[in-house]
């Protein structure tokens, strides 16, 4: 049942927002001029998703023409599309000052009753029913809709006792910190796969000297080798004119450059060739062991097709290179194009045009920091594919995490189960102190 059939179903007891929170207003006496400089928040500083703290800038408060003023501890939502549909809201719970400005497009809230929980609030309006129920009484001209007042004021909210608010809140703070977490610990790692890509093709993994080249200092025994010593560049193919992709699996998946993700292709949102045109493209499709390299849009992406999208076909915003020599790791020659090295000279030989693009021919004339040795390039691999698998496995906690958080928010507000019958123990101690969440 959803939450809102629960609120106006009457097996419990449910208020409005407005009988325990309220707008903050600006003191008639006070005036920005009089200060030398006052904390600022605008949009973009606001997070959004379950991040508490916003960014504060710092304004004089001569130039404060406009804003809304707000006070420590308050909770800013924003009112205006899309920011309200993206979840863009925060507390300002270390401001550091007693009040500040924001952008006159968030309205701020504040307790108005002993034992309110603030975050039990923000939880609950990030709840996607809460939010398409708001967004149906947004008012305004499309494009620039906001929420009055009101509507937020009107909300049906679940009555706990401050001891509930304070557990419930508890239960979700923690989850939403092991979130951040595992946010950071992903961040890091990515910080630790470009460094190690930095020492890696400038220095390889045998202690040997360095010499200089024409993309910078490379071990040794290596050389700046161009692409086309290395494998064959094609091209992709567009779908013929007036012909659409379909989202109906026939068996022929096209990769576009959308699709491109972390040096592999993910799997939600492939469209497919239609039936009846298999054969008009059959020849512009790439195998696993063939690596990719975007060449419209988002120029420079890299990477391999997974194993079950092998012979899928190919967008013609992206290239391929084909390897048949044995001396040559494709997995390898992928990383290396990644590097700065490489990713310099793609900018380089990428045309300034109004749609810019790299060309195939300037693909084939990018110099690749190469070790003869194909053991050396398997040890390289080795290193950024145990780093990226890393990385993966973080992202993959947060995204479960976040399912639960979603999953826990609406049994926990409807009443469908009660926090004394939560089990958070594997938990504990893995988030951040209270309060300090990352977006």
């Amino acid at each position: 049942m959803g939450i809102l059939d629960v609120a106006f179903s009457n097996d419990r007891r449910w208020i409005r927002v407005g009988d325990w929170f309220e707008v903050t207003r600006k003191p008639r006496s006070l005036r920005p001029a009089d200060y030398e400089t006052l904390p600022f928040v605008p949009m973009e500083a606001i997070p959004q998703g379950g991040a508490y703290e916003p960014r504060y800038d710092s304004k004089p408060g001569s130039i404060i023409r406009s804003g809304t003023y707000f006070e420590k501890g308050d909770l800013l939502i924003a009112k205006i599309t899309p920011s309200f549909e993206n979840g863009k809201q925060a507390w300002a719970d270390k401001l550091p000052t007693s009040f500040g400005y924001a952008t006159t497009e968030v309205i701020p809230l504040r307790p108005k009753v002993s034992g309110a929980d603030r975050r039990l609030l923000f939880f609950y309006l990030l709840h996607p029913e809460i939010r398409d129920y708001v967004s149906e009484r947004m008012e305004g001209s499309t494009g620039r809709q906001r929420v009055p007042e009101q509507v937020l004021l009107n909300l049906p909210y679940p009555e706990f006792s401050p001891e509930e608010q304070r557990a419930i809140a508890d239960a979700l703070e923690k989850i939403i910190q092991q979130v951040g977490l595992e946010e950071r610990s992903a961040k890091t790692a990515e910080e630790l796969k470009r460094a190690a890509m930095r020492e890696l093709f400038t220095r390889g993994l045998r202690g040997e000297p360095q010499k200089e080249t024409e993309i910078g200092p490379v071990p040794e025994s290596w050389a700046a080798i161009p692409v086309a010593q290395l494998g064959v560049v094609k091209g992709g193919k567009r779908m013929p004119k007036g012909v659409s992709l379909v989202r109906e699996n026939t068996g022929r998946p096209y990769i576009r450059v959308t699709d491109f993700k972390d040096h592999s292709v993910r799997d939600e949102g492939i469209l497919f060739v239609p039936v009846g045109y298999e054969d008009v493209i059959r020849r512009y499709r790439i195998s696993s062991k063939d690596v990719y390299i975007s060449i419209a849009g988002s120029i420079g992406l890299v990477g391999q097709v997974p194993e079950h999208l092998d012979d899928a076909n190919l967008t013609e915003n992206a290239a391929k290179i084909v390897f048949e020599r044995d001396d040559v790791l494709p997995r390898y020659v992928m990383y290396a194009l990644a590097s700065d090295a490489c990713q310099e000279q793609i900018g380089r030989a990428t045309s300034k045009n109004a749609q810019p693009k790299l060309a195939l021919s300037r693909i084939e004339q990018i110099l690749v920091p190469f070790p003869p040795m194909l053991e050396e390039q398997k040890e390289v691999v080795s290193v950024l594919d145990a780093i990226g698998r890393k990385i993966d496995l973080h992202r993959k906690k947060r995204a479960v995490l976040e399912e639960l958080f979603k999953a826990l928010l609406h049994k926990l507000m409807t009443g469908e189960i009660r926090v004394d019958e939560l089990d958070l123990s594997a938990l504990e101690g893995a988030g951040a102190d209270s309060g300090e969440v990352a977006a």
